[in-house]
C-alpha cells in the first residue's frame, strides 16, 4: 500500500505548512497538452495531484469541469490514454502522490479488479469514486486495497455520525471534505468553516482532510487550514485557466504555474 500521502503530509506538517492539490481532467484539451499541463502543475509546486478520467456524465462536477470532460472525449481520450499520462508523470515524479477522481461506471465497465490493477500499474496512489454513496463504498474500497490502491471517500458537510464513522473507517491516504453541498465550482466565497466536522473526523481516526469545491483563491486555502484541514484541492479554477488559454498554450502553462505557486504560498505561515 502506497505511503506517498503519509510522507507528504508528514513533511508538510514538519515544515509548518499545509498541502495544495490541483485537479485537472486527463486528456484536456488533448493528450500531449494534458501531459504538459500535469507536468507543469507538479513542477510548479503541487504537493499532490488529483486527476480526472474523462467521463460523459460527471454529475459531481460543475460546468467548467464538464466542459473539460467533453474536450477530452472529443479529442479521443479513453482510459488507456489517460493512464498513459499518469504513468509518464509517475516516472518523472517518483515521490508525488497521484490520485484519480472517477465515476462508478468507469470502474464497473472495466470490472473492479481489472480497473484497480490497471491504475495501480500506472502508478496511481488513490482513487475516489465520486458517485458511490458511503453505504455502498465498501466493495470498491476492498477492491482498491486488494491492488494496493488507497480508497478515498467524500465527507459532505451534511454527513450523519454513522456516515462519518464509515468514511473514517474506509478512507485511506486522505479524506475529501467538500465545502458545500452541490457540484464543483470556483466560488468567490468558498464555505470552508468546517471546524466541527474536521475535529470529528480526526477523533474518528480518519486520514488527513483536504477541503475541496470552490477553492479558487489564496484566502480560501488559508481559511481551510485555519479550520483544521491539512490542505486544499482546487479544480474548477485550474480548469478555467486551461479553458481561457486554449489558443495560447504557452500562456496557459505559465498561468497555471503562477496559480499553483500563489496557492501553494498560501499554505505557508504568514
Amino acid at each position: 500500500m502506497s505511503d506517498r500521502y503519509e510522507k507528504m503530509f508528514e513533511s508538510r506538517a514538519a515544515a509548518g505548512e499545509g498541502a495544495f492539490v490541483p485537479f485537472t481532467v486527463l486528456g484536456d484539451p488533448d493528450s500531449q497538452c494534458s501531459l504538459e499541463i500535469v507536468r507543469q502543475l507538479a513542477q510548479a509546486g503541487a504537493d499532490a495531484l488529483e486527476l480526472g478520467i474523462p467521463f460523459s456524465d460527471p454529475i459531481a462536477d460543475g460546468p467548467t469541469i464538464q466542459a473539460a470532460d467533453v474536450r477530452a472525449l472529443e479529442a479521443g481520450i479513453r482510459m488507456d490514454d489517460a493512464l498513459g499520462i499518469v504513468q509518464t508523470i509517475r516516472e518523472e515524479f517518483a515521490a508525488l502522490p497521484i490520485g484519480l477522481l472517477v465515476y462508478a461506471n468507469l470502474v464497473e465497465g472495466q470490472g473492479r479488479q481489472r480497473f484497480y490493477e490497471q491504475v495501480a500499474r500506472a502508478g496511481v496512489d488513490s482513487v475516489l469514486v465520486a458517485d458511490v454513496p458511503t453505504l455502498e463504498a465498501e466493495p470498491f474500497a476492498a477492491a482498491a486495497r486488494a491492488e494496493g490502491v488507497l480508497p478515498v471517500l467524500i465527507a459532505p458537510p451534511t454527513a450523519e455520525p454513522d456516515q462519518l464513522k464509515e468514511i473514517a473507517y474506509l478512507s485511506r491516504g486522505y479524506t475529501y471534505v467538500v465545502t458545500r453541498a452541490g457540484v464543483t465550482g470556483a466560488d468567490e466565497q468558498a464555505q470552508v468553516d468546517h471546524r466541527s466536522l474536521l475535529v470529528e473526523l480526526k477523533r474518528l481516526g480518519a486520514p488527513p482532510a483536504l477541503l475541496g469545491f470552490g477553492i479558487s483563491r489564496p484566502e480560501h486555502v488559508r481559511a481551510a487550514l485555519e479550520a483544521g484541514a491539512a490542505g486544499a484541492i482546487s479544480g474548477s479554477a485550474v480548469v478555467r485557466i486551461i479553458q481561457k488559454r486554449l489558443e495560447n498554450r504557452e500562456k496557459m502553462l505559465s498561468d497555471l504555474a503562477a496559480f499553483v505557486r500563489t496557492m501553494k504560498h498560501a499554505t505557508r505561515p504568514l
